[in-house]
């Protein structure tokens, strides 16, 4: 990659965990990429840290002082900027989804970390990248795919995800309802932010890996599943139609994807790479996934199918059931209770329209606070 072909990136969520990782990448490819622009959300005392390393030309935080940030209206103008190439969008939740529409329409790459954008407006996203948008998925099991489809041009026949089944994978689902909040981010293989460690304990992470999977390589719904794989060395599997399967390994390190998508259509030695050996991997196990057990990944395919706006309510609602799990307000189990519930009375809009996703997304939080009686 010469020097002329710079690619300079705005980390939106830089302070959160895959923002950090990608401030990771970048330190390792200095004469590769180069940091813009850097939004973060509260943790100001780390983003000031981030902007005297980096020295980015455009900054926004909430937290940030008036003479710190130099974007005015948030994420979707850091998006939108002419000297940003690449953004990552590493958000959580709504979010993520105004600046990436924006930053595709105006056909700049997205490196997107933040799943629940394709969830709620996967239409619309797609449509976007058909009027030449590029979005580039960053997280592993979505990357694999990715990854395993390059220089294939037959029709897939099937996608399988795998699944770490999160820190509560050796429990049955009765001994679940006291389970704190701290247990719950412990997971076994992967470090990632509070938010999608928890959905990675109910599996509504790997319900929303599937909902993405369907948007961004147009496979049915039913020819795509998941089991479980305990061991986090293979992301995703591809089948082709002549029997054949291709399989993306690699160490369990989020660092691995945001290269590849920072780097495509280039593969770069050096950095922080380690190298597999084959001989020293052990077993690899596969189980079928039990949804009876994960109530939250069952209730997710379900919203799912139904279409419509009901995939921008599953996300309202599990959002804020996640966050009152996570202040102690609910127990584990009531997290997929609160969402169904909301699902339940939820009445659907129109995909296609941003404004009816984005007004039901708002309904969903809402009523997720109301029905939890707080």
């Amino acid at each position: 990659m010469a020097d002329d072909l710079m690619k300079r990136v705005a980390i939106l969520g830089s302070t959160g965990s895959v923002g950090r990782q990608t401030l990771d990448v970048v330190r390792s490819f200095p004469e590769h990429l180069s940091v813009v622009g850097l939004a973060g959300w509260s943790n100001s005392e780390l983003l000031e840290a981030q902007i005297g390393e980096f020295n980015p030309k455009i900054t926004w935080s909430r937290g940030l002082s008036e003479e710190t940030q130099n974007v005015s209206d948030g994420l979707e103008e850091m998006a939108t900027h002419p000297d940003v190439d690449v953004v990552v969008v590493a958000t959580t939740g709504f979010s993520s989804l105004s600046p990436t529409l924006a930053a595709l329409r105006l056909g700049k790459t997205v490196a997107l970390a933040s799943k629940e954008a394709v969830v709620m407006a996967g239409s619309i996203i797609q449509r976007e990248i058909q009027s030449g948008g590029k979005l580039f998925p960053v997280d592993s099991e979505p990357s694999a795919i990715w990854q395993c489809l390059q220089g294939e041009s037959s029709e897939v026949s099937g996608l399988t995800l795998t699944a770490s089944g999160g820190a509560f994978r050796d429990r049955s689902l009765d001994q679940l309802d006291d389970v704190t909040p701290e247990e719950a981010l412990a997971h076994p293989t992967w470090q990632m932010g509070a938010k999608i460690t928890v959905d990675s304990a109910t599996l509504m992470n790997k319900a929303f890996e599937i909902i993405e999977a369907r948007w961004l390589f147009g496979v049915d719904w039913d020819r795509i599943q998941a089991v479980i794989h305990p061991q986090s060395i293979v992301h995703s599997f591809v089948e082709f139609h002549d029997g054949s399967v291709k399989a993306q390994l690699a160490f369990p390190d989020m660092r691995l994807p945001i290269q590849y998508a920072l780097m495509y259509p280039e593969r770069i030695s050096g950095g922080f790479a380690e190298r597999m050996e084959i001989e020293k991997l052990g077993s690899l196990e596969f189980y079928p996934l039990d949804d009876t057990k994960y109530p939250c990944y069952r209730e997710g395919l379900k919203a799912a199918r139904l279409g419509g706006t009901y995939p921008a309510a599953l996300c309202g609602a599990d959002d804020v059931a996640v966050e009152l799990f996570l202040g102690g307000k609910i127990s584990f189990l009531a997290i997929s209770e609160l969402v169904k519930r909301v699902l339940v009375e939820h009445k659907s809009g129109d995909e296609t329209s941003l404004e009816d996703i984005v007004s039901v997304g708002n309904w969903a939080r809402i009523r997720a606070h109301e029905l939890a009686g707080i």
